[in-house]
């Protein structure tokens, strides 16, 4: 095994015995605890309405926005954070090297597509600028893959590392760049600039549909220490997605009471488009599709072979809730 690898079981081990530190119990029986979130936007707000219905039955959540994902991932690790949601990938690596983490429901569905020049295919990308986010994240992976599987003959785009999804749709915009992997809300900005030069390459929520980028976390500590809190938490986000498909209007409201400062024209059309791709599912997470996600994550070399759904989710949360 290798010294890093040795390493950051130890830390992680050292972590584990610290328990459930970020929780207290209050002399009336509630509980005190912290949720991670990082940087809030459309697909967040439904766990802001979740966490709501756990402090109106009396606890006391602390919300705390986090720049990375590794750092809710390390913040769960030792207990400071009960619960958080964000990038499936850093939740797995951890799990892999021992954290107490366990993933326990899906956030949002594959909503990643490619957008490039009109009629481009993957060979003619061969040698262009491609923007990214980094290296290291989902969208790169799944471009990867596509490039891998699509492209003849090792042709392959040069990657630019470039930032958000935002940042690349103008860069693609202003022709910086001949194509990005674009999230659904800059999909929507996109097509709303009225250029009509740019057209889908690829959609990845269909050619991976069981690829889960996106999912709910929590430390097992306060899962095993706290379950019907974590069960109140969970059951409530299962019916904050239940209410945005039955109504896409939903999610709207949510984002005018949450984040009031995201509320724009696009956000109507980017609820209706979403509840279309079935992108809200918390309980659509199972054991199958789970699996799928790892095995895509060891196809990019960002975990080792051998670990099965079993080991990285606890999904009797989801179950119940159903």
């Amino acid at each position: 095994m290798h010294l890093k690898r040795l390493a950051a079981l130890a830390v992680m081990s050292a972590l584990a015995a610290c328990g459930v530190r970020g929780t207290e119990t209050n002399p009336d029986g509630t509980l005190s605890f912290s949720i991670a979130v990082t940087e809030p936007d459309i697909t967040t707000v439904p766990i802001l309405a979740a966490v709501d219905v756990v402090r109106q039955a009396g606890h006391k959540v602390e919300v705390v926005e986090l720049a990375e994902p590794e750092l809710a991932i390390g913040g769960l690790a030792e207990g400071a954070y009960a619960f958080s949601a964000e990038a499936t990938s850093p939740a797995l690596s951890a799990i892999e090297q021992e954290a107490p983490i366990r993933i326990v429901a899906d956030a949002i569905g594959n909503q990643w597509a490619i957008y490039g020049k009109s009629r481009v295919t993957c060979d003619d990308l061969n040698g262009r600028p491609f923007g990214i986010f980094s290296r290291g994240a989902v969208a790169t992976a799944m471009t990867e893959e596509w490039v891998r599987t699509q492209c003849t003959g090792g042709r392959k785009p040069e990657y630019l590392t470039i930032g958000g999804s935002d940042v690349r749709a103008q860069a693609l915009v202003a022709g910086e760049i001949d194509a990005t992997a674009l999230e659904l809300a800059d999909v929507v900005a996109l097509e709303r600039s009225g250029d009509s030069s740019f057209t889908q390459v690829v959609d990845f929520g269909e050619t991976l549909p069981d690829l889960r980028p996106q999912t709910v976390y929590a430390n097992t500590g306060f899962l095993a220490e706290h379950r019907d809190v974590a069960q109140l938490f969970v059951s409530a986000l299962v019916r904050e997605h239940a209410k945005i498909n039955a109504d896409p209007r939903h999610l709207v409201s949510l984002v005018k009471t949450y984040l009031p400062e995201e509320e724009t024209d696009d956000v109507a059309e980017i609820a209706e488009r979403s509840v279309e791709a079935g992108l809200f599912d918390a309980a659509g997470l199972t054991e199958r599709n789970m699996q799928v996600t790892i095995d895509f994550f060891v196809r990019a070399g960002v975990i080792e072979p051998g670990m099965t759904a079993k080991d990285a989710t606890d999904l009797s949360f989801i179950k119940a809730a159903a």
